[in-house]
């Protein structure tokens, strides 16, 4: 095996999430990192303390990527263009990195100091671009669980082929996201 030079926590970062978005986040082991990055596995304990705290990074890696994409979806749009375009990247994003973003929803924010202040930022972009909705504090929370609910069911569902219908996925949830708004300007 030889040695590859020059390995920091970015790289293996990187190289975690594209064996998780390959084979599936269960299937990341130290020992199969370790080989696509071309080192023994001893090494990576240099930058990580062993599997749960590589799955504890990814989550942050994770977040961190649906962060910029979802603050670079929303910027200059309000209302229901905003909320739409949320929506998109998010799954967009699921369908492009699913083991990274299983590593999302598996591994509690809690688990580190930077997932938690991570999740706070994705958590404030949902709040701004329900503010215009002006549904106030805790309704604006329980709008935030509906709405993380209804993106990750669909792209859980998708993920897992759960959709057998003839029906266009993307057609699907614009349906079901302007029910969810209208819903919201009703004021319910």
């Amino acid at each position: 095996m030889v040695r590859r030079m020059g390995l920091d926590r970015e790289t293996l970062l990187i190289a975690a999430a594209e064996l998780a978005d390959e084979s599936g986040l269960d299937n990341l082991t130290l020992s199969a990192l370790a080989q696509k990055l071309g080192v023994r596995s001893p090494s990576l304990y240099n930058h990580v303390n062993g599997l749960p705290d590589l799955r504890s990074a990814l989550a942050a890696y994770c977040i961190q990527h649906l962060v910029d994409l979802m603050r670079d979806a929303v910027i200059g749009k309000s209302g229901e263009e905003a909320i739409l375009s949320l929506s998109t990247s998010y799954l967009t994003f699921a369908r492009q990195r699913p083991g990274l973003y299983e590593a999302f929803y598996k591994i509690e924010a809690s688990d580190s100091p930077e997932t938690a202040k991570l999740g706070e930022q994705l958590l404030s972009i949902f709040i701004r671009v329900l503010e215009p909705y002006g549904l106030g504090e805790q309704n604006t929370l329980h709008t935030i669980r509906g709405l993380r609910s209804l993106l990750h069911g669909f792209a859980s569902l998708e993920q897992n082929n759960g959709f057998q219908m003839k029906l266009d996925f993307d057609e699907s949830l614009h349906f079901v996201m302007r029910a969810f708004l209208k819903g919201l300007e009703s004021g319910a």
